[in-house]
């Protein structure tokens, strides 16, 4: 896992502490998982940006649904299930994924930990630290059992940049307070990345994010680091010249 730049307030500040302490990586089973929906780059309009990552051994390369993974790491994953490159069109039916999990998850060097209420609190407020020093806007998150969903304001860092980011910084902080051990990967490497070009693309994603908890039974989450989305770029009082405007206006998609 390689590290991600820090800015100054970072490089100075506690969570820096924690990354050192945490800084060697641990042995991950999963490969990359590259997107399935996302292009490989954001356009000239895009203006958020869909962060989906997964707890460690939670999406395996060759998990019955399909991976954005091209290899298998671990060989003796192999034996339980073959790859295939992108989601299927046709889902398997839940038995099939649980009976894939109860043979492949004996086989992974690590635990496959969930997060608890606790878990959640502390990832939550890593997030918070990163969110805040590298002065992202975050206009959702979702922070699941087994992975997490965040919308983010296009910035000046990539979207893997900032995946790494919080990844890092969140395993660090699981660490420091007690709930994985220092040899344990907590995410799985890489995540996936949609670009969203217009208003009704975040609007539409935001929604989805917010929902993310209701089919758990649980309510929809609440975080002192989210923004509420004002429909930015093309929020009120916005310039109609202005860069975003004008490419959505190339596209036939302003207003």
């Amino acid at each position: 896992m390689s590290r991600v730049p820090l800015s100054r307030k970072r490089k100075r500040g506690k969570w820096h502490t924690r990354l050192e302490r945490c800084s060697r990586p641990a042995y991950n089973d999963d490969v990359f998982l590259s997107p399935w929906r996302a292009r490989p780059c954001p356009s000239p309009s895009s203006s958020a940006h869909h962060l989906i990552w997964t707890a460690y051994g939670c999406w395996l390369p060759n998990d019955p649904r399909g991976s954005g993974s091209t290899t298998i790491r671990k060989d003796v994953l192999r034996e339980v299930g073959e790859l295939h490159h992108g989601r299927k069109q046709v889902q398997p039916p839940a038995s099939e994924e649980r009976r894939f999990y109860q043979q492949a998850t004996p086989l992974l060097r690590h635990a496959v930990l969930t997060f608890g209420e606790n878990e959640c609190l502390q990832l939550g407020n890593a997030f918070a630290e990163v969110i805040a020093a590298e002065r992202y806007t975050c206009w959702a998150c979702a922070i699941m059992p087994d992975h997490v969903h965040v919308l983010l304001r296009k910035h000046k860092h990539s979207a893997e940049t900032m995946i790494e980011a919080l990844k890092q910084d969140s395993r660090a902080g699981l660490v420091e307070g007690h709930f994985r051990s220092l040899d344990h990967p907590t995410w799985s490497e890489g995540g996936w990345k949609v670009f969203l070009d217009h208003p009704d693309e975040v609007w539409r994603t935001l929604r989805y994010i917010e929902k993310n908890p209701l089919p758990l039974g649980e309510a929809v989450q609440s975080w002192a680091f989210v923004t509420p989305y004002d429909g930015w770029p093309l929020h009120l009082g916005h310039s109609p010249q202005s860069p975003y405007a004008r490419r959505l206006r190339e596209v036939g998609r302003y207003p």
